[in-house]
């Protein structure tokens, strides 16, 4: 290394890996002031160890100093605290993956680059894996209310929007039944946990209801806030429609990133689902509406 030739672009490729080297520690770092579980915060801490280890081997390269991506640290910082730290850290993850084939490429030049790349990915999963999080520890009982809300609540605005045609009828009838298949999804979940022996059954019963409760808010919201005559009846349900696909796209999105699942499977089978359920209440309203002459 001492008779390395350092030219224009391989300092700057260093120098680039030195700065996210750095980004990686001071991001750990922080995490782990915020964290008040002392198992996680110590994985965070060595994280950031090893990233600052990894900093002092480019810097010892380029022989300059860099500042840290504070931007980068701000956003994932907050992603950690609203989405939670394994998917902070998995989606971090996802992004280095970049900088092990910016190792690769100058690996001919500095051999020791694939080591550090594959020491760091290695390392780095195995710490991630070590994070026990509550929110995935209840992401069943999650899954359970927002796809049930998903399935009951598009069948049931769809079928109500052809059959009484009244968005200010349709949104309490929605609120009316979300709220009560809420408690009931929570008592199910509950009683069924609690059968099983979970010592955790009230907090999985108490995800179940608020993740139902939730979408139903999210679901109904078009009927409440759009006009209530003439087609504005059908732009609600198309609205209530595309809020649906979108928390189908964003719950799996975060699934794939935190539990390394399928995005595109678990997306069309989720959508598929939901808006068949939705389909087949449209008819069902319409003949409701023609069979019993329903006009309000």
């Amino acid at each position: 290394m001492e008779n390395l030739i350092i030219d224009d672009n391989l300092k700057k490729d260093i120098l680039r890996f030195q700065r996210e080297e750095l980004t990686g520690a001071r991001l750990y770092a922080a995490l782990a002031t915020t964290i008040k579980n002392k198992k996680n915060a110590g994985v965070l801490t060595d994280m950031a160890a090893a990233e600052e280890g990894h900093y002092k081997f480019w810097k010892k390269l380029s022989g300059a100093d860099v500042a840290p991506d504070r931007i980068k640290i701000f956003f994932f910082g907050i992603f950690a605290k609203v989405l939670g730290l394994t998917f902070a850290l998995k989606l971090l993850e996802k992004g280095e993956e970049d900088a092990s084939s910016g190792y690769a490429k100058v690996a001919h030049i500095i051999p020791e680059a694939i080591k550090i790349g594959q020491d760091e990915e290695a390392h780095e999963e195995a710490l991630i894996a070590m994070i026990d999080e509550e929110r995935l520890a209840y992401m069943g009982s999650i899954v359970l209310g927002l796809n049930d809300a998903l399935v009951e609540l598009t069948g049931t605005l769809a079928g109500l929007t052809f059959a009484l045609q009244k968005g200010s009828i349709v949104a309490v009838s929605g609120i009316i039944t979300g709220i009560a298949a809420a408690f009931s999804m929570s008592a199910s979940d509950y009683l069924a946990s609690k059968a099983d022996g979970d010592p955790r059954a009230k907090k999985s019963a108490l995800y179940t209801g608020v993740a139902y409760l939730i979408t139903v808010v999210l679901l109904v919201l078009p009927y409440l806030v759009l006009p209530q005559t003439g087609g504005w009846i059908y732009a609600s349900l198309a609205i209530t429609l595309l809020i649906a696909i979108g928390i189908i796209a964003g719950f799996n999105f975060y699934l794939a990133v935190a539990k390394d699942q399928d995005f595109k499977a678990k997306f069309f089978e989720m959508a598929g689902i939901s808006l068949g359920v939705a389909a087949f209440s449209f008819v069902v309203g319409l003949i409701v509406r023609a069979v019993f002459g329903v006009d309000i």
